[in-house]
């Protein structure tokens, strides 16, 4: 066979085949498409965008830096005493002290302490110094490991509360665990506690007060309201909102609403003022109720 036989031969063989595949092609449909297909036929949407994570849940004073604040003891121990001085800055995104807060409840920042067995606890309103930033209050320290929060607003911002440990030297006098209680003693004066905290829902709590058995009809606004409630939850003494109730009463009765983030012990302290000094009453209670 001539050369141009077998070469017209071999392209009419190239020709066919390439027709062939296009066939086969287009019945079978495109391979390794712009989207996934599953095993059962399903198109796959695109991956969403990562998810980051936030603090918005984490419940207050668990932290001692947020949303770019920190608290910032001048001292992390300090000596045991009446009056001891402690001295902290609130620092903001830019790392220098914060000097503009808003106001709440009556004062720009509440400064709560306690030992970390629950005792000991103090609700104080430290001194600003506006030059410099720093806040100084003076407290009543025993030894044992304390836990500072810091409740405030800084001007622009939302609200915060940053939680820090203090030390105190010496060796601490063990503590009598804290039983569940609804009662509670206060010199002359008893703070009954009605109400069930329940993990996820927002509770109504009513404290009641009485003197050597009599109901107090006139106590006196403190810090805006008849009362003022604080929430801790036992272990790890994360620092929980409670509002009042908008009570418009001076007494007995006080109620505020409380909504707890998980089942445990919480203790609560309730400030209240008559005759004109403030007292507070302590409560150790378990969320879904008592018997």
């Amino acid at each position: 066979m001539s050369t141009p036989i077998r070469v017209a031969g071999f392209l009419a063989a190239v020709v066919a085949a390439f027709a062939l595949a296009l066939v086969v092609g287009q019945a079978v449909g495109p391979v390794g498409g712009d989207e996934p297909v599953s095993a059962h036929g399903d198109v796959h949407e695109p991956a969403s965008e990562p998810v980051t994570a936030t603090t918005d849940d984490i419940p207050g004073g668990l932290m001692v830096s947020q949303s770019g604040y920190t608290l910032a003891l001048a001292e992390p121990s300090t000596r045991a005493g009446q009056d001891r001085p402690v001295a902290f800055t609130i620092t903001g995104p830019d790392g220098a002290p914060v000097t503009g807060f808003e106001v709440e409840h009556e004062k720009q920042l509440h400064l709560i302490a306690v030992r970390r067995d629950f005792t000991g606890f103090q609700h104080v309103h430290p001194v600003l110094d506006e030059d410099t930033g720093v806040w100084s209050v003076d407290l009543d320290l025993t030894p044992g490991s304390w836990r500072v929060f810091a409740d405030f607003t800084a001007t622009g911002a939302d609200a915060l509360t940053l939680g820090a440990d203090l030390s105190v030297d010496g060796r601490p006098e063990p503590a009598t665990p804290l039983a569940e209680n609804h009662t509670a003693t206060v010199g002359d004066y008893e703070v009954t506690l009605d109400g069930d905290l329940r993990a996820g829902e927002d509770a109504e709590l009513t404290v009641r007060v009485e003197k050597d058995g009599e109901p107090v009809t006139d106590l006196q606004p403190y810090l805006g309201a008849y009362g003022h409630l604080v929430a801790l939850r036992g272990g790890d003494l994360a620092y929980l909102h409670v509002h009042p109730g908008g009570s418009t009463e001076p007494g007995p009765e006080v109620t505020f609403y409380a909504a707890v983030p998980s089942d445990g012990t919480y203790h609560l302290y309730l400030d209240f003022q008559h005759d004109g000094v403030v007292r507070t009453a302590a409560f150790t209670v378990r969320s879904g109720g008592h018997p």
